[in-house]
């Protein structure tokens, strides 16, 4: 049940290039758990955690095969977000800010986000009990 608490956050690094998306994704999760309302504004390169094409691979060095390597994909961690909104019967709502997305290509994502804008951020921190940006380096 939901505690009636919104937080918004706003990532803006990609995939797999540091700690910072992943820990954005743990408090997404932690916020969710715990019942809260959860807005997320993916802005640069945070727009592909969602991209449809990301796939698991295989690691040649240590000899795994993908079933072996269990590689997590970002896609796959955010769908499963929804799943957690929807069974803890609160809100996620994920826009990928649309200029970014037309600048990286990164247009066929998982169900579940949603396209926007800058301003989509502005009205949801404008609505939410707290704010975190999660900036780049």
């Amino acid at each position: 049940m939901a505690s009636g608490k919104t937080l918004t956050i706003g990532i803006m690094d990609a995939p797999y290039e540091s700690a910072n998306s992943t820990t954005a994704l743990r408090i997404i999760n932690a916020a969710l758990e715990k019942g809260h309302n959860v807005n997320v504004f993916a802005y640069e390169g945070a727009v592909n955690l969602t991209m449809n094409a990301q796939q698991p691979h295989p690691n040649p060095v240590k000899g795994t095969s993908v079933e072996q390597e269990q590689h997590p994909t970002t896609k796959d961690w955010v769908a499963s977000l929804f799943k957690l909104a929807n069974a803890e019967d609160v809100k996620l709502d994920w826009v990928n800010c649309g200029l970014c997305v037309d600048e990286r290509g990164a247009g066929d994502w998982i169900e579940g986000p949603r396209r926007g804008g800058p301003k989509d951020f502005l009205d949801a921190s404008m609505a939410s009990d707290t704010t975190l940006v999660i900036p780049t380096k």
